[in-house]
């Protein structure tokens, strides 16, 4: 939902959006593919893009993988982000199933993910008329453990939203107002992100994550995770929403364990202390 006035923009951030500018410039006039997700970081980037060719030249491109991981809410996302800006935009099938590191679901998941994704890049760059490959790493992420981000330096893959000191925070103002949708979506990382670590990522698991997300999203909520356990009870899911919305997910729970015993898990807990960053991995 886009706001109806227009926030002030602290000076900071505005400083951080010049300096996006001058570090994207550039890169657009001789070619810049970016790698678009769909999610907040990835659009405003690729907006901030196509701003300076519209108003400099050059060339952009998005370019956004396909894989079992992928959700069917963010690649709509993706697709109405994408019409709304007029960048074109290609779609390709990625191949990290077909590897067995990735399949393990340990710590560098995101690294073979993220070469995956930098492999098809650098292939596409030169039919594409692009000199250049950026994604939507930001300054916020400096702190997190990224192993996706190890991909990106070894593929020389720009990271323009952390160059320009850009965090989290400053891309939501800057995006409510420009008025550009998606500016209070929470973070949808890939599905494979819900399994906990170790569990082995299927598309079966997949599915059936995404399933109960579907579930939840239909109540209206926006902040929600279903965590797939795997242990001697069997394969169970574990909810996280916002925790002003647990009493109202306790409340649906009857419903959500019929949703679990058709999808073959052995049940649905819903956890008490609620959303919680990188969950998968406690």
């Amino acid at each position: 939902m886009l706001a109806s006035i227009r926030p002030e923009i602290p000076v900071s951030t505005r400083k951080k959006e010049q300096l996006l500018h001058e570090v994207l410039r550039p890169l657009v006039l001789d070619g810049l593919l970016v790698a678009f997700s769909g999610g907040v970081d990835s659009s405003f980037l690729l907006w901030s893009a196509e701003q300076i060719r519209s108003r400099d030249g050059g060339r952009v491109v998005a370019l956004t993988t396909i894989s079992p991981s992928t959700s069917a809410a963010d690649q709509n996302d993706a697709r109405a982000f994408v019409q709304r800006v007029g960048t074109p935009h290609i779609w390709t099938a990625s191949q990290e199933f077909e590897n067995g590191a990735y399949l393990k679901n340990d710590e560098n998941r995101c690294y073979h993910c993220k070469a995956e994704l930098f492999r098809i890049t650098a292939e596409k760059i030169a039919e594409l008329e692009c000199r250049f490959v950026a994604y939507g790493y930001t300054a916020s992420d400096r702190g997190d453990d990224r192993p996706g981000h190890r991909a990106a330096l070894e593929n020389n893959v720009r990271a323009p939203l952390d160059e320009a000191d850009l965090e989290k925070d400053d891309i939501r103002i800057l995006m409510r107002a420009h008025q550009l949708p998606f500016y209070d979506k929470p973070a949808s990382p890939c599905l494979s992100s819900r399994l906990m670590r170790g569990v082995t990522v299927t598309n079966e698991r997949l599915r059936a994550v995404e399933a109960v997300e579907q579930r939840l999203q239909a109540m209206g909520l926006a902040l929600v995770r279903a965590r797939l356990h795997s242990d001697h009870s069997g394969e169970w899911v574990r909810v996280e929403v916002d925790p002003k919305n647990i009493e109202e997910v306790t409340r649906e729970l009857f419903a959500l364990r019929e949703l679990a015993q058709s999808l073959g898990l052995s049940r649905i807990e819903v956890d008490p202390r609620g959303y919680r960053m990188g969950g998968a991995n406690v």
